[in-house]
């Protein structure tokens, strides 16, 4: 799947630094286009792997803005990328569109660069590409405050109106015991990028000598993340074990090569449900989502078509859609077999009700304080004095 990534804002920037370097480490021939947009210059000279010419920075002009970022204010944030939207787009044509299968927008929906700018690139790129246009954004979590929900909602409602789908992750959800907030999201973008760096690697060329048992491309993923809404992904992984050395005189018989073949499908399956039954980007319902994805990867010896097959058998019964699509992509690069299942429109999200409820309690709150606020300043002057309108 080879994605036009733009990282949007700080949290945006930094999963995709983060993207680029776990990519780099594992020697990965995986093509994808990076750009990091930013208002904050501090934020784009702190990426490792984003190249330089690869940073864009937007919002010089304004004198709020002058570099320094626009804070929490995501209206800020909109109108900042709206001014500065044909420089965007002509750094995108620059670098190319011709080979890529999507778009993918990454950025945190609380804060202000991102949660603003990410929802106004995305209505230009649907207007002018005809290459689908997905989204990853980052909700805050409830501790981070009511103006971060409210940033995080606005966000949202804007983003559905324009992405072929919404993949949400969660930070409230992704809470590590013993951990700072900062060393928590440190964590929640290393497990972004595992999601990611697997949902890169559908339809793309296998390493030599390796074969895919069922091979996935690039059109299956559009079509499973077709037709808007929100998504969410389980990811899990295994160690495999390593064959002893030696050899045997002795073939084996029948029944043990019907035995080791039925463990493996066993194991494939069993991941696979655990990938889908356990923690999600975005804490949802599995019965609520329209269609899922399977893709699974590791050693080829350790990948097995009957195991994929079972999992999808058990996947539809799940849904409440009919479609599942299962693939496998073989590498040797890696001594863990990893499962990602994606579950497509889901509609049972618990936290997006609680993020809105959230939101519309922060408008309220912050109406009334300014409602106050003026009906105070107006007491101060003397009320013989008659306004001019």
């Amino acid at each position: 799947m080879r994605f036009f990534i733009i990282g949007f804002g700080q949290a945006g920037g930094k999963i995709l630094d983060l993207f680029l370097g776990r990519e780099k480490e594992a020697g990965s021939t995986i093509k994808i286009k990076p750009l990091a947009v930013n208002t904050a210059r501090t934020d784009l000279m702190g990426l490792k792997y984003v190249p330089k010419e690869c940073r864009l920075l937007i919002g010089q002009s304004d004198p709020r803005v002058k570099g320094h970022g626009v804070g929490t204010d995501n209206r800020l944030g909109a109108k900042v990328a709206q001014e500065e939207i044909d420089t965007i787009l002509n750094a995108i044509d620059k670098m190319g569109t011709h080979d890529i299968d999507a778009f993918l927008i990454i950025a945190g929906l609380g804060g202000g660069t991102g949660s603003g700018g990410a929802p106004v690139l995305a209505k230009h790129l649907s207007e002018m590409y005809p290459e689908p246009v997905y989204a990853v954004g980052v909700l805050p979590a409830p501790e981070e405050g009511k103006l971060y929900s409210l940033n995080a909602a606005r966000s949202m409602i804007s983003l559905l109106k324009y992405v072929d789908n919404l993949i949400l992750v969660d930070n409230g959800a992704w809470k590590f015991e013993g951990m700072s907030l900062r060393e928590s999201f440190a964590k929640i973008n290393e497990e972004i990028v595992k999601r990611l760096a697997l949902l890169a690697r559908a339809g793309e060329p296998v390493e030599s000598e390796t074969i895919g048992e069922m091979v996935i491309d690039s059109s299956e993923v559009i079509n499973t993340l077709r037709g808007g809404g929100i998504s969410s992904i389980g990811y899990a992984t295994t160690l495999v074990e390593e064959k002893k050395k030696g050899f045997s005189l002795f073939r084996k018989k029948k029944e043990e090569e019907e035995f080791v073949e039925n463990d493996k499908a066993t194991k494939i399956a069993s991941l696979v449900r655990r990938a889908a039954l356990g923690r999600l980007t975005v804490p949802c319902n599995i019965r609520s989502a329209e269609r899922a994805l399977v893709l699974v990867a590791g050693p080829p010896e350790h990948l097995d078509r009957k195991g994929l097959e079972k999992a999808k058998l058990w996947l539809e019964e799940q849904i409440a859609g009919v479609e599942v699509r299962a693939g496998d992509y073989p590498t040797r690069r890696t001594k863990h077999v990893a499962a990602l299942v994606v579950l497509a429109n889901v509609t049972d999200v618990p936290r997006v009700k609680q993020l809105q409820r959230m939101a519309a309690e922060a408008k309220e709150e912050i109406e009334s304080v300014e409602k106050e606020r003026i009906e105070k300043t107006l007491e101060i002057f003397d009320e013989d004095i008659e306004p001019l309108i």
